[in-house]
């Protein structure tokens, strides 16, 4: 069984760091601070880095990469569409790579960045998901560059996942999330009981994540389009008619901008 930890970074970035004691060898996914896993590698002595999974190239999801490449080896993995430093493997979508004797799929999710990218382990009891800024706990990633269709379409692909599938997302926004789901399904019993929980983690000093497929379906908004009440929502905040569940959601995605 591979543990997974947040190393925190910044002020609200976490860096998943990969771990299998059977071999001593770990990995870390959008290291944008070397310094959180070098000083991680010192409190573990025996311990190597493998790997480094890259979801796209924002500063605070490459800033490490350059210096743990240097000084441990790691073999960097990143999408091909986007300038990643020291990359020795580009990934499109579909490719399969092997990290800690795990396989994961490759899923292009344009919309934050045009070359973004997830990475996906399919497990009957324990499937993960790395996705970087495009799907966040209760809400999903600016759009930067990409349109809010593509933004729109690699949700959708992220949504139809296994329900239990484990969401790994690199920013701590649950609870601001999930006030702006509350202004959208005021109704929805939900959210309100995820934002209490979150609340209760958040004052505690614990993390939000990660969450699942299931509970982004029957909280997070954006995955929410095709529901009436978020229909509705969205054409009164827009002061027109949405037709479709991508107008939907830009209409949202705009409102969150300015909430």
């Amino acid at each position: 069984m591979i543990k997974i930890d947040a190393l925190p970074a910044f002020s609200d970035n976490y860096l998943w760091l990969l771990q299998d004691a059977a071999s001593r060898c770990c990995a870390v996914v959008d290291p944008g601070d070397a310094a959180p896993v070098l000083a991680w590698l010192d409190a573990h002595p025996g311990w190597k880095l493998t790997d480094i999974l890259v979801t796209h190239h924002h500063g605070d999801h490459i800033g490490g990469v350059a210096q743990l490449k240097a000084t441990c080896g790691a073999r960097v993995l990143g999408p091909a569409l986007e300038k990643i430093p020291a990359r020795d493997q580009a990934l499109a979508d579909g490719d399969s790579v092997q990290v800690l004797g795990l396989e994961f799929r490759v899923i292009e999710v344009p919309g934050h960045t045009l070359g973004h990218i997830a990475y996906y382990h399919a497990d009957a009891e324990r499937p993960l998901l790395f996705c970087g800024d495009t799907l966040f706990a209760a809400g999903c990633g600016r759009l930067f560059e990409g349109t809010a269709e593509q933004m729109h379409h690699s949700l959708s692909r992220l949504s139809a996942l296994p329900a239990a599938t484990l969401v790994f997302c690199t920013h701590e926004y649950t609870l601001g999330n999930l006030r702006f789901a509350k202004a959208v399904e005021p109704g929805n019993p939900a959210t309100s009981a995820r934002f209490d929980e979150v609340t209760r983690l958040r004052e505690q000093g614990a993390i939000s994540l990660p969450s699942t497929i299931a509970l982004e379906r029957a909280t997070n908004p954006f995955l929410r389009v095709t529901e009436t009440s978020v229909k509705q929502m969205a054409d009164e905040w827009a002061g027109r008619d949405n037709p479709t569940p991508a107008k939907v959601f830009a209409a949202l995605r705009a409102w969150k901008d300015q909430f």
